[in-house]
């Protein structure tokens, strides 16, 4: 899928040299989980960050949205400082869906459970209904709305707490491996939504393991190492790289590694879909098989 640019504009999220340290003893050295770190999403903007299980990915996500606060630094959400709003305060201007989505459901039924912000948020009753429906339809899971969001399948319970932060309207969200549990339609569906958003000014920051995920559909790609960025830049610059990958402890895709092991033959190292090998391969294959007796006659 082709991603557009965005337009450099003011942020909407902004982290400046922040640096972030689980409670240690007194007197003690501070283990930093996070170190220095500053980047900024611009609006109509979706930010993968990529990164082994333990680099901060997590941690970074928790301090856009105020769950946690920089131990050094600064968070800005629309230039204001988290700092000075409580979590309650900052939940709609970026909404957060968490990496287990049983952290996020309490309702009795589906269609409470994704009410509950847009309730809290004081709108009227009738802008209430209109946002739970929406959410419900984009997701397809409008057929759940009455039943208990607890005894869904894990996928299901994934739709649920993304109906919920979808709903609110935020123009951040922070996206914690959304398409886990997910399958590929529920997963398409989700990132339709995103990109309306995104059309309209919204941005998002997604977290995840999936390369391919992240190729298709990211702006640019943030790489953590040890609680540090090591690595920020297109999707096909980072995502095709693997000495930049070996730096943060990834490595690169199956498709990358046979385009680079062809690269001699033709095919462009930095392929980013099978789509695109295919058509490479296609392209070098055309231009050195043999020609066969009936062409040439």
């Amino acid at each position: 899928m082709s991603v557009p640019s965005p337009r450099r504009t003011e942020p909407k999220l902004r982290l400046e040299t922040v640096s972030y340290t689980y409670d240690h003893p007194a007197g003690a050295v501070p283990d930093f989980t996070l170190r220095e770190i500053s980047l900024a999403l611009y609006p109509g903007e979706l930010v993968a960050v990529i990164g082994q299980n333990g680099s901060g990915k997590t941690t970074l996500a928790r301090l856009c949205n105020g769950l946690l606060r920089p131990t050094n630094g600064r968070v800005l959400i629309g230039g204001e400082e988290t700092q000075t709003r409580s979590v309650a305060e900052l939940a709609p201007r970026v909404g957060y869906v968490f990496q287990n989505p049983d952290h996020q459901l309490f309702a009795p039924t589906v269609a409470e459970d994704v009410a509950f912000g847009p309730r809290n948020l004081g709108l009227p009753a009738a802008e209430v209904e209109r946002r739970v429906q929406a959410a419900l339809t984009d997701l397809a899971i409008t057929s759940l709305a009455d039943q208990h969001p607890l005894l869904l399948g894990y996928g299901g319970r994934r739709l649920v707490a993304l109906a919920g932060v979808l709903a609110l309207g935020s123009p951040v969200l922070i996206l914690d491996e959304p398409t886990s549990g997910l399958d590929q339609a529920s997963g398409d569906r989700l990132f339709q939504v995103l990109h309306r958003r995104r059309e309209r000014g919204d941005a998002a920051v997604l977290i995840s393991h999936d390369f391919a995920l992240v190729a298709a559909h990211a702006s640019r790609v943030i790489v953590i190492a040890g609680g540090r960025l090591v690595a920020e830049g297109e999707p096909r610059r980072v995502l095709t790289d693997p000495a930049l990958l070996a730096r943060a402890g990834l490595a690169p895709t199956g498709l990358t590694r046979l385009a680079h092991l062809l690269e001699p033959l033709g095919v462009p190292a930095d392929v980013l879909s099978v789509e695109e090998f295919a058509e490479a391969y296609e392209r070098v294959y055309r231009r050195t098989r043999p020609t066969s007796a009936w062409e040439q006659a």
